[in-house]
């Protein structure tokens, strides 16, 4: 089977997050990349196509004709990665919805409900696949926690406890730089919201994959540190989950002393599981009036999902780019099976639901705080 082709809107020059795309979507020899508009530079264009040996007559000036003349091809793309700012996620995945191409896209799909929820609908009618790159769910750990609860080894769960701290903002702030990735703080290209949208979503779709739990329900408390900023960098959160289940949602960019620790805790009747980007191949699992035990990656008592998301022996660790390899391994088994290549299962990974979902979360937020700090379901 030859391997599907995909093109990359985004990332080049220092770029982070589109290259980290591109390594994830060939890391199985699933898709090669084939396409691309990875800049509105021309120069920086045509520098990011000869770097990673794409052809530069399939190098487009913009989103429009990539859509257009791809789809034109006999050889055209089979789908499109988006690693663009917030505000253009929705209109170049519309785009290339319309034009018969699978997506998948950076978190947040778009900057309102209504534009995700209208994505949703062109891809269903269109049978389209529309994944979405939400990183940390991809983790083998992460899925063994949620099979774990499921499996009842934690009984009933009582309460729930998620975070996502990180110091850069803080820290340009600080040395006195200009921001990093400033346009996270304009509302007109980051949306209505910065450590919410940008990092608490994470933290909301961990919470969903990991524990099967939905956020039902959500107390916000949204700050600005310092004053000044256009955006809250910092979010607490209460939450009511799928039962009733309380939770505590904490997302910060101006925790100093942690880079980037997302972290999930679990709390049942019968004992508890904690897992942490810090250490991303083990699972902290306790019985109740039972010993601290660590379950690590590969091993032979994992369940068999988990196991065959472990890429690498047990004992060597394993990272953010091979999170990125087990989605889109996912995600390029959907298009194939979209495209009657395959009949192997489905694996389970983020999309457009959840990305919709993000989008109700996010609102939810930003009501409960401009209301008065109250609560506010996520609908």
């Amino acid at each position: 089977m030859e391997p599907l082709r995909f093109g990359l809107i985004g990332g080049a020059g220092n770029a982070f997050i589109g290259d980290v795309h591109r390594h994830g979507a060939q890391m199985d020899d699933l898709a090669i990349l084939s396409a691309g508009c990875f800049s509105r530079d021309p120069e920086k264009n045509r520098d990011a196509a000869r770097k990673w040996h794409v052809d530069e007559s399939r190098v487009y000036a913009d989103y429009i004709e990539m859509a257009e003349k791809e789809s034109a091809r006999q050889d055209g793309i089979d789908f499109v990665i988006i690693a663009t700012p917030n505000n253009t996620h929705y209109p170049i995945a519309k785009y290339f919805l319309e034009h018969g191409i699978h997506v998948s896209c950076d978190k947040p799909v778009a900057v309102s409900v209504a534009e995700a929820e209208e994505l949703q609908q062109i891809a269903n009618q269109c049978s389209l696949h529309f994944g979405v790159s939400y990183t940390y769910v991809n983790y083998p750990m992460v899925h063994q926690m949620r099979a774990m609860i499921e499996g009842g080894e934690i009984g009933r769960v009582l309460t729930v406890m998620a975070e996502y701290p990180q110091d850069w903002v803080i820290n340009s702030i600080d040395r006195g730089e200009p921001m990093q990735d400033a346009w996270r703080f304009n509302p007109a290209v980051g949306g209505k919201s910065a450590a919410t949208g940008d990092i608490g979503t994470h933290v909301e779709c961990l919470i969903h994959m990991g524990t099967g739990l939905s956020v039902e329900r959500v107390l916000a408390n949204l700050t600005r540190i310092p004053a000044d900023m256009p955006l809250e960098t910092n979010t607490q959160l209460l939450a009511t989950l799928t039962g009733g289940v309380p939770g505590m949602l904490w997302a910060s960019q101006v925790a100093i002393g942690y880079e980037c620790s997302i972290s999930l805790r679990v709390f049942g009747d019968k004992g508890a599981l904690e897992w942490c980007h810090d250490n991303p191949s083990r699972l902290k699992y306790t019985r109740v009036n039972g010993p601290e035990t660590y379950l690590t990656c590969a091993r032979s008592f994992l369940e068999e999902g988990p196991r065959a998301m472990s890429r690498l022996p047990y004992g060597h660790p394993e990272g953010f780019f091979e999170a990125f390899g087990n989605y889109y391994r996912a995600f390029c088994r959907e298009v194939l099976r979209a495209k009657k290549l395959t009949d192997a299962p489905a694996l389970v990974h983020p999309t457009i639901e959840d990305g919709v979902r993000g989008l109700r979360f996010i609102e939810a937020c930003l009501k409960s705080q401009e209301q008065g700090n109250i609560w506010i379901s996520v609908q």
